[in-house]
């Protein structure tokens, strides 16, 4: 195997370790005021992990070739005024989360959620669940992680050479997290109080709002194009 590719790929899954779902949410899960349950953040970020390795070893393995037939779907009329129902829901529903965030509601809520993953008995279940709904949200954003796979396509490698590299990919993903779960460990308040900050913008920020304004807007648009609803008065 190129040990160019593999330093490469090192040097991608660093630069995916940093995002949202990978370092930013296990970051906020550590600075519960509580007693910390390393698990349940372990389950968080092996679940993340998992979703990375499976979805990577698809695509890589040329899962790629049922898009034509997906493509085919989503352009029919039906596929598309659905789209268009869902990214306006999605748009006005941003307004909501603002006015809730505004009026302090969001972040207690984030607060008391966060409680209740660390401490209840179903908690890992929601944890699990809000690992895979932050993979799956940033996928598509994630262009290191995109790329990578990128690059063990066009390196063709064999089957069980594909898993076990995009395995590595994946461990190293979350490496950072784990460490930095290690020393919350070991050094207990004096990492804690460094990433407060980050705790609280996350807990008091309207970014979940935007993303969903954002996102909503771009599907119904989209589908508002191809269904000829954007080109009012421009016959004739």
């Amino acid at each position: 195997m190129d040990v160019a590719l593999l330093g490469s790929l090192a040097v991608l899954a660093l630069i995916d370790s940093t995002s949202f779902g990978t370092l930013l949410i296990p970051i906020w899960l550590m600075l519960h005021p509580g007693r910390l349950r390393p698990g349940r953040i372990l389950i968080f970020l092996g679940t993340v992990a998992a979703f990375y390795f499976v979805i990577g070893v698809a695509v890589a393995l040329g899962a790629d070739a049922f898009l034509p037939q997906i493509s085919r779907v989503l352009d029919t009329r039906p596929a598309m005024w659905t789209q268009l129902v869902i990214g306006a829901a999605l748009f006005f529903w941003s307004f909501r989360l603002e006015q809730n965030q505004k009026r302090g509601a969001g972040g207690g809520r984030l607060l008391r959620w966060r409680e209740r993953a660390l401490s209840d008995e179903r908690g890992a279940r929601g944890l699990a669940v809000l690992a895979l709904a932050a993979a799956a949200a940033e996928v598509t954003t994630m262009l290191p992680y995109l790329g990578a796979i990128g690059l063990l396509t066009t390196a063709q490698l064999p089957t069980a050479q594909v898993g076990l590299v995009m395995a590595g990919y994946c461990l190293v993903m979350i490496v950072p997290a784990v460490l930095l779960l290690a020393l919350r460990l070991v050094a207990g308040e004096w990492v804690s109080k460094p990433l407060t900050r980050i705790s609280d913008w996350m807990a008091n920020s309207n970014t979940l709002a935007w993303i969903v304004g954002i996102v909503g807007f771009l599907l119904a648009y989209d589908a508002a194009a191809r269904l000829g609803l954007t080109h009012f008065g421009s016959g004739g």
